[in-house]
């Protein structure tokens, strides 16, 4: 028979062990973290109203970007984000290329949109609102995103190997004609309304990542 004593100081021994692993866990991710994004599981897509008869949808499917999550000190949370202008897709070829060109995005004299954060305010316990400057079209404005902290932690697949993985969601408007970009309105409408869904993987693990 077993001795029970020693059982039992086996059975607080992994116990003890597992709660260190888990404080480890938490505490890494209590730290500030920043992550890649994730194209492959991210969506940056916009939403215009088509003569009031429908709201057209599109994204840009090209992008790259980092953000930072704090949950201790929101105020240190960022997102920086490059989005290639002519990776514009509607699912319409001929629509696409006319967003192309001068008459809207004006891709070969303005190539790249970016956005950068200057501020972030706290609104809930996994939402925030973040300020930030965009450029679009050569014109930097102010633009605010409400952003919600979808999930935190492990990756589940085993072959991402418990890379730190976080998704994240924002959701904006913006007035198109701030950017310089107002052909045809008012009949197509002025307001975009932004719909963002990032995941991202943390930056000192990328190592983690299959290949």
């Amino acid at each position: 028979m077993r001795n029970p004593i020693t059982r039992t100081g086996r059975t607080l021994a992994a116990a003890a062990g597992m709660t260190a692993a888990l404080a480890g866990a938490t505490a890494a991710q209590a730290e500030p973290q920043t992550f890649k994004i994730d194209e492959a599981h991210s969506d940056i897509a916009f939403m215009i109203t088509h003569f009031g008869y429908s709201d057209a949808i599109g994204e840009f499917t090209d992008f790259s970007g980092t953000f930072t999550i704090d949950k201790e000190n929101p105020d240190n949370a960022a997102v920086n984000v490059t989005i290639q202008a002519d990776s514009v897709d509607t699912q319409h070829d001929k629509r696409d290329e006319h967003i192309r060109s001068p008459d809207f995005l004006n891709v070969k004299e303005y190539p790249e949109i970016t956005f950068t954060s200057t501020d972030v305010e706290k609104t809930g316990e996994n939402t925030a609102e973040i300020t930030g400057e965009l450029t679009l079209h050569g014109t930097t404005k102010p633009v605010t995103l409400d952003v919600t902290l979808n999930k935190l932690g492990e990756h589940p697949l085993p072959q991402y190997n418990g890379i730190l993985t976080a998704g994240i969601s924002a959701r904006g408007t913006i007035e198109r004609s701030d950017f310089g970009v107002s052909k045809y309105t008012p009949a197509i409408g002025d307001e975009m309304e932004l719909l963002i869904e990032i995941e991202g993987f943390a930056q000192d693990q990328l190592d983690k990542l299959p290949e």
